[in-house]
């Protein structure tokens, strides 16, 4: 085993209709399907989509780190 981890960064924007928190948990069950060994996150950008004066989807851009195999 190494005595340090190397990291890769990736990029996701994950959507709801209801929560901002929804739109976070969406995008990480979405990618932890393809993406192994996620092992944090941040929150870069939010925003919103407006329908008849109300938000209709919260929407997150997260940048998400996931430790590479063996390191």
């Amino acid at each position: 085993m190494s005595d340090h981890h190397t990291y890769k960064k990736v990029e996701l924007v994950g959507s709801s209709t209801t929560t901002i928190e929804d739109a976070i948990n969406n995008a990480l069950a979405e990618a932890s399907k393809s993406i192994e060994k996620m092992e944090w996150f941040e929150v870069t950008e939010t925003r919103g989509h407006i329908e008849d004066g109300r938000v209709a989807h919260f929407q997150v851009t997260l940048k998400v780190g996931f430790r590479i195999q063996n390191s």
